[in-house]
């Protein structure tokens, strides 16, 4: 961790069009502190995907927490939570979620991919569409690494990789039926209408580069909404999505 060094030139840039599009997040962020756990745009509950690990007595950090609604399901569940984000509008809606609903935990305003904290610290790292897409993964992943104690666990949440090779070159327009990507070398993403930028890898990258920081994969779980799912996003279609993975979930354990 080098707390001297300046943020990179996409995490300003995310910064800023978080600091825009917080206000979107914040009557959805109330919604889901209120739910039981569900994952991803489809809002499959927990009961069904069962990806957390027994949570009481844990040391937990959400690595780019927005809202902060999975620390909330986490705290409840008797983990000793950390949220970290690098937008401070989305974290005024966490503080603001904390007060009304009578749960605090500690709130970083900083990034993901430098965490002012110390090293082997956290029993679990998690990520929901936030530092495991909003960060660089050649960055995020060393720090999660970092953060974690030997035998931790991290689960992050991302855009399915053939989503990401099926959706056009703007923003909301629902990914078609055939490659508009190429597969080898995806990395950095860029979005013109907020000039935010995303990262997404290939498979092979995703299991170099986790087995490089000293995890071993443990499962890859490719989420299917069930026959009638909606969305309020619409870069995806649930029919797409019932065709092809629209999103994973990643779990890996740090090697003891």
């Amino acid at each position: 961790m080098d707390e001297q060094q300046a943020p990179a030139d996409h995490a300003l840039r995310n910064r800023a069009a978080w600091d825009i599009m917080a206000r979107e997040y914040a009557d959805p962020g109330r919604r889901a502190w209120q739910d039981e756990p569900h994952w991803g745009i489809w809002g499959i509950p927990e009961t069904e995907l069962h990806l957390l690990p027994q949570l009481a007595g844990c040391d937990a950090i959400e690595l780019g927490c927005g809202t902060a609604y999975v620390s909330s399901w986490l705290a409840r569940r008797g983990a000793r939570v950390v949220g970290i984000d690098n937008s401070a509008e989305q974290l005024a809606t966490a503080r603001a979620l904390q007060a009304e609903f009578g749960l605090t935990f500690p709130l970083i305003h900083g990034d993901a991919e430098r965490v002012p904290l110390p090293d082997a610290g956290f029993d679990l790292a998690i990520s929901e569409y936030g530092a495991s897409i909003w960060c660089d993964p050649y960055r995020w992943i060393p720090e999660a690494a970092r953060l974690l104690r030997p035998g931790g666990r991290l689960i992050f949440l991302v855009n399915g990789t053939i989503l990401m090779l099926c959706s056009p070159d703007a923003d909301d327009v629902p990914a078609e039926d055939r490659l508009l990507r190429d597969y080898f070398g995806m990395h950095r993403f860029e979005w013109p209408d907020d000039q935010s930028v995303e990262f997404h890898l290939g498979y092979g990258d995703w299991i170099r580069l986790l087995r490089a920081n000293g995890f071993e994969v443990e499962n890859l779980v490719e989420i299917r909404p069930p026959e009638g799912a909606t969305t309020r996003y619409t870069y995806v279609t649930a029919e797409w999505a019932r065709r092809w993975p629209s999103e994973e979930v990643w779990i890996a354990r740090k090697r003891t």
